[in-house]
């Protein structure tokens, strides 16, 4: 592979469910009903295009223009119906077949691993969540690391030849490590760092605020790629004690909600990590159980659990709505993610390029 094989601003891969740029760049002002003051509104809340307004909730948009909820919900329809008659997204009732078809067309992202890889159908995939939640150590943030790296590559080497954005909750990113992915996998440095946007999210407050904003970054810069390292972390430490517990569980779930909803508009592969804690109550088998309750749980598409065994890291899939429940072993080395050494080889099973 060439070093200079990674993402263009103006590449065409960068357009997401294979449509035109018209969807993406639609202004609010072009939807009936919404005038100046309320498009100044719109835009002030970081709601620029039709697909910024699609991917918020009634309830955002009604925060954001000072209107009841009625209207608020009228304004989303809107937006999602012209969506639907621009071909981005579906109608309300489709066959089967349709489904199956967009279904096929799907891209993905590799991580790297092959036998990763295959325990998710050939990589992460678009337009869904991908959670992976652990024990400290256990190779969730490496996995992210690497992830940054392969999405810029060409689509033949399990890329999307686009951008990759790191929202940053535990100062885990590492700009060192990037580079040394990227060198091991015969990229430019220069080029892989400068296809990757930092988001520090210092709270959640300001976790939320810079989700909010995603929907710019993804359509100026051509990203297809979202990670949240951590997505909990925040939450986890604000909210102490049973008397928060329910406000907390009601802005996580608010906070992965949009996630889902951007990962459907923006046709993005969105991954989020978790950190995970111990129960009590458990006598037998692993205590090991993700942060975040049932609210994490149900809004995640993909759920995987990784822990060590010994050099090796086990990544189990825990919940699907079509994978098999099944382990498979990767490890970390100087390329991020790979495969294991084959018995009796000091070489990995193959060369990832």
């Amino acid at each position: 592979m060439s070093k200079k094989e990674v993402v263009s601003d103006a590449s065409d891969d960068a357009v997401p469910h294979g449509s035109n740029n018209i969807a993406m760049y639609l202004e609010v002002e072009e939807l009936e009903g919404i005038g100046p003051v309320m498009k100044t509104k719109l835009n002030t809340a970081g709601i620029v295009t039709v697909m910024d307004l699609a991917s918020k909730s009634p309830n955002e948009i009604a925060d954001a223009v000072g209107s009841d909820l009625q209207r608020a919900t009228e304004i989303s329809e809107k937006a999602r119906e012209k969506l639907v008659e621009l071909n981005y997204l579906g109608d309300n009732f489709v066959s089967a077949t349709e489904i199956y078809k967009r279904r096929m067309a799907i891209e993905r992202v590799s991580t790297g691993s092959r036998n990763l890889d295959d325990l998710l159908s050939g990589g992460i995939e678009s337009q869904a969540v991908t959670e992976f939640y652990g024990e400290f150590g256990c190779g969730k943030t490496q996995i992210c690391h690497s992830l940054c790296v392969k999405v810029q590559q060409s689509k033949e080497l399990g890329g999307l030849h686009a951008k990759a954005i790191y929202i940053d909750t535990e100062n885990t990113f590492r700009p060192e490590r990037i580079v040394g992915i990227a060198e091991a996998r015969n990229c430019d440095p220069d080029a892989i760092l400068d296809g990757i946007i930092v988001a520090k999210a210092y709270n959640s407050s300001h976790q939320e605020l810079i989700m909010s904003e995603l929907g710019k970054q993804v359509r100026e810069n051509g990203v297809r790629l979202v990670i949240v390292d951590s997505a909990v972390a925040h939450y986890r430490a604000e909210f102490l004690g049973r008397g928060t517990l329910s406000e907390r569980q009601q802005r996580l779930n608010k906070f992965m909600h949009s996630l889902v909803r951007a990962a459907e508009i923006y046709n993005v592969a969105v991954v989020a990590t978790n950190q995970v804690q111990a129960s009590p109550d458990t006598y037998f088998g692993d205590p090991t159980r993700a942060t975040g309750g049932h609210v994490v749980a149900h809004t995640s598409t993909y759920r995987i659990y990784i822990r060590k065994a010994g050099k090796n890291r086990i990544a189990r899939m825990v919940d699907s709505p079509y994978h098999a429940e099944r382990e498979v072993l990767f490890v970390l080395d100087e390329k991020g993610v790979d495969d294991p050494a084959e018995e009796g080889s000091s070489t990995p099973k193959r060369k990832q390029s």
